[in-house]
């Protein structure tokens, strides 16, 4: 039956509570960097500098988040996550405060680094504790795609309460909401049984390196930078042209189906056991994801570009998914959450590189170009990923995972 795992997999009390919990406090993912996107923009008039302070909000989360997955492996996550839920919603108050006056572009850039350093890292602290609690290599395969279906929603609803603020003429409100979702959730979040009981476990005896002596993580670390440049690109991609056609709220509605198509694409996913190597199945779902670029890119009649966007979005989650998976069968052990934030670091740093170049290039290329570019960027994370050795512990038809 279609829903059989997902049925096993939320009968684990300590799954489906702490999943739930998860959903306010991950909002910020889904609003925040496209609301200072199109909040800057609105307010200076320049892709450029809007390009900019979004990429260098996600550019701070990147930075800072291998100190935080190392924080999380020794101590747990309630002291990360409670520091957080403080910082972040200041930041980003800080930053409309800045927006608002019409302060120095380096003033905004500076609060939109900080505020992403800030994000509350409830993502990384589920992706850390699936393999926790889950032996089962069948259930792990679908917790990790019911995750990425839980994040693809959130960008169904972000982009969309996005466009509602842009609508209505207060795009400053699209930014507090994520300010207050991120304080709220994640308190929510931090009284869930699991993540109040969290204790460490013991640190492996390899050095703060280790990580880096793993030849197949370094390799996924290389792909996934290279696939989320074509994150970046594809939605200031998106964003460039609907405001070249004078709807910029449209953006939010075309970025929201994608992200819709990537949910679903996700849950189909996650209903059942593949029977191809993990590694193929990564490099399959990059395939797919470079040729949703090229879908989207000749699309010119509104209703085609839309309904292309949906089709586009299909195979992104599944890439982060199967991504997800490698990371945790290649994970040295006792590094866990710390290897799933340098994971989260080469994802976020391509993705606000991404968003940087596109925002340089909307303002000498058509639209479709970056869409295309996002498609060569995807093909060559496809490449690098080509070079992931075989290795048995990355056979999902395994019976069991052992983090």
């Amino acid at each position: 039956m279609l829903l059989d795992r997902h049925r096993d997999l939320f009968r684990v009390p300590s799954i489906r509570a702490t999943l739930l919990a998860s959903i306010p406090g991950r909002l910020p993912i889904g609003i925040a960097g496209f609301a200072i996107l199109l909040l800057v923009q609105n307010r200076s008039g320049s892709f450029i500098t809007a390009g900019i302070a979004s990429g260098l909000y996600v550019l701070g989360l990147a930075s800072v988040a291998p100190l935080i997955g190392r924080a999380i492996d020794r101590a747990g996550p309630l002291p990360v996550l409670r520091l957080c839920a403080c910082v972040y919603p200041l930041m980003l108050a800080a930053l409309v405060g800045l927006v608002t006056m019409r302060a120095h572009a380096f003033a905004i850039a500076l609060c939109a680094y900080v505020a992403g350093a800030a994000l509350p890292p409830i993502t990384i602290c589920m992706r850390t504790l699936y393999p926790r609690v889950l032996t089962d290599s069948a259930l792990l395969q679908t917790a990790y795609s019911v995750d990425s279906v839980i994040v693809e929603s959130v960008f169904v609803i972000g982009p969309a309460l996005v466009a509602f603020f842009l609508a209505a003429g207060y795009p400053e409100g699209a930014v507090l909401l994520a300010a207050v979702a991120a304080a709220a959730g994640t308190l929510w979040f931090n009284r869930t049984p699991v993540i109040r009981d969290w204790e460490p476990r013991a640190r492996s005896g390899g050095s703060r390196w280790a990580i880096f002596t793993e030849p197949g993580l370094l390799v996924l670390f290389g792909a996934t930078l290279f696939y989320s440049v074509a994150f970046g690109l594809f939605e200031v991609g998106v964003t460039a042209f609907a405001t070249q056609r004078g709807t910029p709220s449209l953006a939010g509605i075309a970025l929201a189906l994608a992200s819709l198509g990537s949910a679903l694409g996700a849950f189909a996913y996650g209903a059942r056991h593949w029977q191809a190597p993990l590694r193929l199945q990564f490099l399959i779902a990059l395939g797919l994801m470079a040729a949703g670029s090229l879908i989207v890119a000749p699309a010119n009649d509104i209703y085609l570009f839309l309904l292309a966007n949906l089709i586009a979005g299909a195979p992104m989650a599944s890439v982060i998914a199967t991504q997800s998976l490698l990371l945790s069968r290649l994970a040295p052990q006792g590094k866990l959450a710390e290897s799933f934030t340098w994971g989260g670091t080469c994802l976020l740093g391509g993705i606000s590189g991404g968003i940087a170049l596109g925002g340089v290039l909307a303002e000498t290329v058509a639209p479709a170009w970056l869409l295309i570019t996002a498609a060569a960027a995807t093909g060559v994370a496809a490449l690098i990923a080509m070079a992931i050795p075989h290795s048995e512990k990355l056979d999902v038809t395994d019976a069991h995972f052992v983090s």
